[in-house]
């Protein structure tokens, strides 16, 4: 039963369901189900799809995700990066509108869930901490104006195109002279209102004598009342008529079933997409999973997450969507609201069953720059320019990273920024640790303790030098540790005895095996002993196994305070601080 309820953890959590959870998870249900309604219309939009996909994505995947999913406050369905990412994969095959490009859209989503779901069960989810924070947050704020930029179009009523920032930007201003005035007023006034809901309407209920909850339940339902007020105005006044382009017949019905297309050609054209839309989304799932279940001491399982995940995208191929994870923003609603448990998401679930049944034919008249402007006050939320400052203070090898990520997502597309923003990250890790950080250390007066020589006043012996490694050992670094010791041995002609302090060393592959090995033959050759202290079990055991203690010409001390005694000399001398460190 144990491995059953691993994998089915609504088993865990079922068994303690009662009525005050019930409660909470109903209210918690109406406030997202209300957010969701208009946002998920408005993301299957920035994918190049028909708006009852966004819809149909929120449906059958939170019910699954409420079944296979460990968080129990993640909302799962269509979010703006995804969004972004769908639209761009499948932009390169097939046209928007096309019976081929909703197609391609269901075999993305078939991938993207199989490829996590195959993940989850090697539990192999340690391969998404290959993407950096720094890349993540360069490639969330480059998406974020990419996504905003996308649909300015829809705001000002043009037929601009263009995946790149560039080609955007000169899209839009090639067609200037097509802007419909009453289309922008639409949208200009509907972004104004969205960011005054955001930040105004809740104080100014509260002092207007609301409570909290019921304030708090009006601001999240801002993007509904612009749906409703600029739906009204259209179709009251024809606005239709004069060139503001509306969403037109929605299905009124439940998620249909389909089948997505497993052609070879289609599959390897979307392979490469769906493996990035799935790391990519389940590394934002799961990092707002650990923040909101941190906050209630709870738990996940990342290799759970994945199954969850994975299954509410295999879902979304089968019932009409496209790829879906964990939403940020509604994921902190559900949590605000009081949800209890992942039955939360299958109650909104059920209200948006309800909505895609009765709802869909009263937003006919709803104008597309509402969508988009929903879209824009949404993900400006994403772009985080601070992060460029924070990067350049604290390491120069992160700023490069995000500005690398940035600039690369902006010009070249999303695609290329985030897989070139993997590889900067990739090179600059191998960079750093091909040069690590080696401190010559000398002992505290008075104690046992030892202390960098640059950074303290310590006692140092002439005949002996200890060089603390601060890094595991291998390939990239190998060569570095063998030409600095080579050099240090060679500055001091009464050194006798060196010792490598190996208390940071967790790991010394092949390669630097044969290096420490190269090490001790030149040494012996020149009179001086090689020794190790503060060697951790395991590297101890593998050294062991390869003979390098036993061909050592010198020994291996438990504590680097043993090898200073057996191998120091009584003249010792304070080595003092520098001036300039």
């Amino acid at each position: 039963m144990p491995d059953i309820r691993r994998y089915l953890p609504v088993l865990e959590w079922g068994r303690t369901y009662d009525r005050t959870a019930l409660s909470n998870d109903l209210i918690a249900a109406v406030i997202v189900t209300i957010m969701l309604i208009p946002q998920s219309l408005a993301y299957a939009l920035l994918a190049g799809l028909p708006p009852e996909a966004g819809i149909y994505a929120s449906i059958a995947p939170i019910m699954l995700y409420a079944i296979f999913g460990t968080s129990r406050a993640l909302a799962v369905g269509p979010v703006a990066v995804v969004s972004l990412l769908t639209a761009s994969a499948i932009g390169q095959i097939a046209e928007q509108g096309t019976a081929g490009y909703a197609a391609a859209a269901l075999t993305l989503a078939f991938l993207s869930g199989g490829f996590l779901m195959l993940l989850g069960v090697l539990r192999l989810g340690f391969l998404a901490n290959f993407l950096s924070h720094s890349v993540i947050a360069g490639f969330i704020t480059a998406s974020g104006i990419l996504i905003a930029t996308s649909q300015l179009k829809h705001v000002l009523g043009v037929g601009a195109d263009g995946h790149t920032l560039p080609e955007m930007i000169v899209s839009i201003l090639a067609h200037l002279d097509e802007v419909n005035i009453i289309t922008m007023a639409i949208g200009a006034l509907t972004v104004a209102f969205l960011f005054w809901v955001r930040k105004g309407l809740k104080p100014l209920l509260k002092r207007l004598g609301a409570s909290p909850k019921v304030a708090d339940i009006a601001t999240k339902a801002g993007p509904v009342a612009a749906v409703v007020g600029t739906t009204l105005a259209v179709w009251g006044l024809g606005l239709n008529a004069f060139g503001v382009k509306i969403v037109g017949t929605v299905p009124q019905s439940l998620p249909p079933l389909t089948v997505p297309g497993l052609s070879g050609e289609l599959v390897q054209a979307l392979l490469v997409p769906a493996i990035l839309i799935s790391v990519i989304g389940f590394v934002e799932s799961v990092s707002v999973a650990q923040t909101l279940a941190a906050k209630k001491r709870q738990r996940i399982d990342p290799n759970q997450e994945l199954i969850g995940l994975g299954a509410a995208n295999v879902g979304a191929a089968f019932t009409g969507g496209y790829p879906v994870t964990g939403g940020f923003s509604r994921s902190v609603v559900n949590y605000d609201a009081g949800a209890e448990t992942p039955a939360a998401g299958a109650y909104t679930a059920v209200g948006l069953a309800i909505a895609a049944v009765a709802l869909t034919p009263l937003v006919f008249y709803l104008p597309k720059a509402t969508l988009a402007a929903t879209i824009i006050v949404a993900v400006l939320s994403l772009i985080d320019l601070s992060i460029l400052k924070k990067t350049w203070g604290y390491a120069r090898a992160d700023f490069i990273a995000v500005v690398a990520t940035i600039l690369l997502t902006l010009a070249l597309g999303v695609e290329v920024g985030v897989a070139s923003g993997v590889v900067v990250s990739v090179l600059l890790h191998l960079h750093k640790t091909s040069r690590p950080h080696v401190a010559e250390v000398g002992r505290v007066p008075g104690t046992e303790h030892f202390r960098n020589i640059r950074r303290h006043e310590v006692e140092t012996d002439p005949s002996l030098v200890t060089l603390r490694i601060d890094e595991s050992l291998y390939f990239v670094n190998a060569r570095f540790l063998e030409d600095l010791i080579q050099r240090r041995v060679a500055e001091g002609r009464d050194i006798r005895n060196v010792v490598l302090m190996f208390s940071a060393v967790n790991d010394v592959d092949f390669s630097a095996l044969e290096s420490l090995e190269a090490i001790n033959q030149r040494l012996t050759d020149m009179g001086v002993g090689l020794h190790l202290s503060e060697v951790k079990g395991p590297v101890m055991d593998r050294l062991k196994r390869a003979h390098l203690v036993n061909d050592l010409n010198g020994k291996v001390f438990l504590s680097q305070h043993d090898a200073w005694v057996a191998l120091g000399r009584l003249d010792t001398k304070k080595q003092r601080k520098p001036a300039a460190v």
